[in-house]
């Protein structure tokens, strides 16, 4: 099993780049609105509940697939200290079931996020919408750092598609495709 783990802002592409990937692999796709979306209805967003279910979910989900072999592509928005114990987790739990995260930072000028961050694409996924919910995103957090613990291939998809940015993943990592 091979874990993607691709990284960035909001609005920078790492669903549309996962899916891109998914379309011509055997990857799976678990991206962070999926257990986002789970909870939401029940406990508020950022409550001590609502942290420690999403949390349970992405690492079971993830550990699950290493178990099972299956080949998957996690999304997620990391921001320098604040995640790092998650990351922590994720890694471990894929690598204690014998193995191989790879991280990808998906990075994009700030005014390329800005128009990104209101197309309607992302409007039904409850994802950030706005440019100041972006501003307040990139003063509060750092989200254009690599994880510490290991090595990121990092893209810059300003003007890069999404098809040629999940190509530069593939060949990186040959990820194998699908036989079809």
């Amino acid at each position: 099993m091979k874990l993607l783990f691709i990284y960035g802002s909001p609005a920078v592409g790492k669903l549309t780049v996962a899916n891109q990937i998914a379309a011509v692999t055997d990857f799976k796709v678990f991206h962070n609105h999926l257990s986002i979306d789970c909870i939401k209805p029940i406990f508020e967003f950022g409550s001590k509940s609502f942290g420690k279910l999403i949390d349970l979910i992405r690492v079971e989900t993830i550990t699950e697939a290493a178990r099972e072999n299956v080949d998957l592509i996690y999304t997620f928005c990391y921001a320098k200290n604040l995640d790092d114990a998650h990351v922590e987790k994720i890694t471990n739990a894929v690598e204690e079931n014998g193995s191989e995260v790879c991280f990808v930072l998906l990075k994009a000028d700030r005014r390329e996020l800005d128009k990104r961050v209101t197309e309607d694409s992302r409007k039904n996924l409850g994802k950030a919408k706005t440019v100041e919910m972006m501003k307040y995103f990139h003063e509060t957090y750092d989200l254009l750092s690599p994880v510490p613990m290991r090595e990121s291939l990092i893209i810059d998809n300003t003007n890069l598609s999404a098809k040629d940015a999940a190509q530069q993943i593939i060949k990186h990592f040959n990820l194998a495709k699908n036989k079809d």
